[in-house]
């Protein structure tokens, strides 16, 4: 058995899902909640953050607007993987799901970036800031951020955009729980120099928090295998259909953050099988995860472009 490079398939799967179009309009809801709940705590967190002179609440307020802008962009994607195909775009436009998700994984970088630069230059020049303001705006970010991850938590699944976005929120989450801290040990203690290194803290959680969104995005915008397919399991599934004499040209990609292709060439044992066996691996294809596939069927001895080769539409 063998993974060549992609040949084009004569035959296409007609056999789609579209029960997943009613969780984009859940969703949708939920991400424009999301969204202007965080908003008008970006306002009040900046302006706080202003008022003390607190690195630790501006950093963290330019974090979650860099989460709204995310939430917006993930929010397009969404409505935009809900058009229908066309003569241009034959897949509609579900792939922007997954250039959304880099776009965002580059901004958080941009945001760490800054945090960074920030916070050293407050290390080496600290100002006084006030620690009981600062406990008090994190603590409300504390049950914002709370609320939005919950939100998002139960309708996350396998889509790497909503994943994204509740990952984003339950760590802003725990770095408001973090300004808390550092608010508190700054009214106790006097030590100023914590502010700079909370928000060294929270660069570094965003960096965490966003490593892996930039590389399975980063890997699907490149045709890679989705993060939750597993290739051996899917050639086990292919080698224990029935009928099934050999395969080679095995592809596998995504179509959105929550759509996967194959393609894939068959020898089959037996022509006349053709209908029940690509019925019998179309739905184990599915149970793996791989909701649109195209196969072509060879008859043993025989290979693609002779009079022994038919492509394989599955079923309706």
């Amino acid at each position: 058995m063998e993974t060549n490079q992609h040949q084009h398939s004569h035959g296409h799967a007609h056999h789609h899902h579209h029960h997943h179009h009613a969780v984009p309009t859940t969703l949708s809801g939920i991400f424009i909640t999301c969204i202007i709940l965080n908003l008008l705590f970006v306002a009040v967190e900046a302006g706080a953050g202003l008022y003390t002179n607190s690195l630790g609440l501006l950093s963290d307020a330019g974090h979650n607007l860099s989460d709204v802008f995310s939430l917006l962009l993930s929010l397009f994607a969404i409505c935009m993987a809900l058009h229908r195909s066309n003569r241009h775009f034959t897949y509609g436009y579900k792939k922007s799901t997954i250039l959304v998700s880099l776009v965002n994984a580059i901004i958080l970088l941009v945001a760490v970036g800054a945090i960074l630069i920030e916070s050293v230059y407050k290390l080496r020049h600290p100002e006084p800031v006030s620690g009981e303001v600062i406990s008090w705006v994190a603590g409300a970010g504390i049950l914002v951020n709370g609320l939005t991850a919950w939100l998002l938590m139960k309708k996350q699944g396998n889509d790497l955009n909503v994943k994204g976005a509740y990952l984003h929120m339950a760590m802003d989450t725990l770095v408001s729980v973090g300004v808390v801290i550092s608010g508190l040990i700054i009214s106790y203690t006097g030590w100023e120099w914590i502010d700079p290194i909370i928000g060294l803290s929270i660069a570094f959680i965003i960096l965490l928090s966003t490593w892996n969104l930039l590389k399975e995005s980063l890997f699907l915008t490149l045709d890679g295998v989705p993060e939750g397919i597993d290739m051996k399991e899917v050639e086990t599934a292919i080698d224990e259909t029935p009928g099934i004499e050999s395969w080679h040209h095995l592809h596998v990609w995504a179509v959105s953050t929550t759509e996967n292709a194959a393609t894939l060439h068959i020898v089959l044992k037996d022509l006349e099988e053709l209908e029940t066996v690509t019925h019998a691996l179309k739905h184990a294809l599915r149970e793996k995860g791989i909701h649109h596939s195209t196969i072509e069927c060879e008859r043993t001895g025989h290979t693609c472009g002779e009079e022994g080769c038919c492509g394989c539409n599955g079923e309706k």
